[in-house]
C-alpha cells in the first residue's frame, strides 16, 4: 500500500507511532478521528500528516520529537530523515535522504520500501459523515 502526498507531507512510520504513543497506533487514531479524512490518512505501514507550508511541517515534526521520535540525525556526515519524513512531491520527494521510503513522483505517492505501492491510500478513504 501506499499513501497519496499533497502540499507538504510529513510521514511516519505506523510501527514508530506504536513504540512511542500512550495506547499505541489505535489510541493516537481515536484521539485524532476527526482529523482523518483531512490533514490524517494511512495505510497498513505509514501514517501522512499533511501541511500547508514549513512551519506546520515543523510543528508536527515536532510534536513526534516530544513523543520520543528522533526526527533527523547524521549519517556519513550529512543529514537524514531518521523516525519521521518530510515529502515535498512538487520538489522531488523527501526533503532529506530517508531509507526507509519510496518515493513515486508519477503516481504522486510514497510507501514502506519493500512493501507493494498498491493501492494508493488518500483522504477519500476516510470520508466523514
Amino acid at each position: 500500500m501506499a499513501v497519496r502526498c499533497e502540499f507538504i507531507d510529513v510521514v511516519i512510520p505506523i510501527a514508530n507511532i506504536e513504540r512511542v504513543f500512550p495506547g499505541g497506533f489505535s489510541a493516537f487514531e481515536t484521539q485524532n478521528a476527526g482529523l482523518f479524512g483531512g490533514r490524517l490518512w494511512h495505510d497498513d505501514h505509514l501514517l501522512r500528516d499533511g501541511a500547508m507550508n514549513a512551519m506546520d511541517a515543523k510543528q508536527v515534526v515536532a510534536y513526534w520529537e516530544g513523543h520520543g521520535l528522533v526526527a533527523m540525525e547524521t549519517q556519513n556526515g550529512r543529514q537524514t530523515w531518521r523516525d519521521v519524513c518530510v515529502v515535498e512531491h512538487l520538489s522531488g520527494g523527501p526533503t532529506l535522504p530517508c531509507d526507509w521510503i519510496a518515493f513515486d513522483s508519477v503516481r504522486q505517492c510514497v510507501y514502506l520500501k519493500g512493501q507493494a505501492a498498491e493501492p494508493i491510500v488518500g483522504r477519500e478513504f476516510f470520508a466523514q459523515p
